[in-house]
């Protein structure tokens, strides 16, 4: 079977790089795309999988600029696709939805965000898809008739048990890691689905560093620039290694969806702070069914203070939130083996 995999954001690596390793062992021929996008490219380089970039020149944030690049990136899927004959598109790409139905070839979508929560992108995707794979907990809105749902988490696709080991010696590349420390991030809050949201500004950002100092060291890895009083913390890492170094953290704080996420799924108490909070079924999920983590909007400040405030007091915090994680791993699946079992197993019309 020929599959053609189009990432367009450093999560989607993640979500397929175990997927797309098994694929190809099964003998599969596998081709990847790329849109450019942060570190999209690093992670790919460094993990040695070959890719082709269908937008090298990037584009500016307008949205003029963000319509023409969709625009520009499907001319160009479609191209490929002309010249690979794949017989499924999958990713979480707009121009999969486009190039998919125009060449008869099936899309296999994967997302976790609630269709309202990203409107622009449902309305332009969802249409054009012939499934949508979602966490049990995700909202596909008016497309639920082609939702597959599965028990878990995207982010179980690489930080399950079956898939990844926290590795102490990795960490130990960048500082001690006996020593007690907190992870913070800062994500860009840039995208299209982002506008007006609220996250963590550089006052609140001095109030947690206060709050956190006296029990430990503090990390901070950013999307956005950071001002000098803030450089202290910053911390530089190979992006193939920030899941070992989140994984031994004390807690995770940020305005990152993926990140609180990610920590969630490691059993490391997250704390995040915007106005996505309430609103996305899978956070909500680990948050008030698995208690694995808090969210908190930008209308209470406060709570953000004394959620970090009763954390750091806990005691027996790392061994009651890995026995939470326990209780969420019980219920989910390794979603890696799901997405390659589901593309495997797909019928399609095997193309020339």
């Amino acid at each position: 079977m020929r599959i053609l995999v189009y990432l367009g954001h450093p999560a989607h690596f993640h979500n397929y790089k175990n997927t797309i390793a098994a694929l190809k062992a099964h003998g599969h021929e596998v081709e990847v795309l790329i849109k450019k996008k942060d570190i999209l490219e690093d992670l790919l380089k460094n993990a040695g999988i070959p890719y082709h970039n269908i937008l090298e020149e990037g584009r500016k944030d307008s949205k003029a600029s963000i319509f023409m690049g969709i625009v520009k990136r499907a001319w160009r899927l479609n191209k490929f696709c002309g010249q690979f004959h794949p017989d499924i598109l999958t990713g979480s790409s707009v121009e999969n939805s486009w190039i998919g139905p125009l060449r008869h070839i099936p899309v296999i979508n994967i997302g976790e965000d609630d269709a309202d929560v990203v409107p622009n992108y449902a309305k332009l995707t969802y249409p054009g898809a012939s499934v949508i794979l979602c966490p049990e907990s995700c909202d596909c809105g008016k497309w639920e008739g082609k939702a597959v749902k599965y028990p878990g988490y995207q982010e179980l696709g690489y930080l399950h048990p079956e898939n990844f080991t926290p590795d102490r010696s990795i960490v130990e590349k960048y500082f001690d890691a006996e020593t007690p420390y907190f992870l913070m991030r800062f994500s860009g809050l840039n995208a299209h689905h982002d506008v007006g949201i609220r996250g963590i500004n550089n006052n609140i950002a001095s109030r947690l560093i206060e709050l956190l100092e006296p029990h430990g060291r503090i990390f901070i890895t950013s999307e956005r620039p950071l001002t000098q009083q803030f450089e202290k913390y910053r911390i530089a890492i190979n992006p193939l290694d920030i899941h070992h170094v989140m994984a031994f953290a004390d807690l995770y704080l940020g305005d990152s969806q993926t990140m609180a996420a990610e920590a969630g799924v490691l059993g490391v108490p997250f704390v995040r702070f915007n106005d996505f909070v309430g609103k996305i079924g899978y956070l909500n999920e680990l948050e008030n069914k698995y208690q694995l983590g808090f969210g908190i909007t930008p209308d209470y400040e406060d709570a953000l203070y004394e959620t970090v405030e009763g954390l750091l007091a806990m005691p027996d915090r790392k061994a009651i939130f890995q026995q939470r994680r326990r209780r969420m791993l019980d219920a989910s699946i390794n979603f890696a083996q799901f997405l390659t079992n589901y593309l495997e197993n797909y019928p399609v019309k095997k193309r020339s």
